[in-house]
């Protein structure tokens, strides 16, 4: 299902005659408004430690909850990539975020509530104050530090983290 096939009324005036514009928007025939459907940002931390260990976490919540992924979320309005970033990494690990650094991004669908989300996930390198500090919190259930040869892609729940793991791992710079 197309995510634009949700909007079925107007937000603006309510009417029913909201239809398809173009793949990307609707538009209202009654008042005018012409909605678009873009994508959310969301950020996603490589952190590693001393020993070049990756920092996953496994979700506590859908979807994918019980799968491993990098910790990072959504933006909020008005926030920075690079705030969102701090905040993500904090908010899932405790963890303060000292430098970041922009990698690359992937595009995605995240599934919530029976609706498909398109996201653009930007993915940061990040440093932190204080790995011995970490715990598990909000959307993380738990932590772990993985060697390279202890990441298997399949295990990650969501394709643009399994996407941007695979392209973090054949990076020899990395390790």
């Amino acid at each position: 299902m197309h995510p634009l096939e949700k909007f079925r009324f107007c937000p603006v005036c309510g009417s029913s005659h909201f239809r398809d514009n173009d793949n990307k928007s609707k538009r209202c025939e009654n008042c005018g408004f012409e909605y678009y459907i873009n994508p959310s940002s969301a950020v996603a931390a490589f952190i590693q430690d001393s020993e070049k260990k990756l920092l996953v976490v496994i979700r506590a919540k859908e979807p994918g909850k019980g799968t491993i992924d990098l910790p990072g979320g959504f933006c909020d309005i008005g926030e920075r990539l690079e705030q969102a970033i701090v905040r993500e990494v904090e908010e899932e690990t405790s963890m303060h975020v000292t430098s970041c650094e922009y990698m690359f991004s992937e595009p995605n669908k995240y599934r919530y509530s029976d609706f498909d989300i398109p996201t653009l996930d930007s993915f940061f390198r990040c440093e932190v104050e204080n790995v011995a500090v970490s715990k598990a919190d909000d959307d993380a259930s738990e932590l772990m530090w993985l060697s390279r040869g202890d990441i298997k892609t399949e295990l990650f729940g969501l394709r643009s983290i399994r996407n941007a793991v695979r392209r973090f791992l054949d990076d020899e710079n990395n390790w």
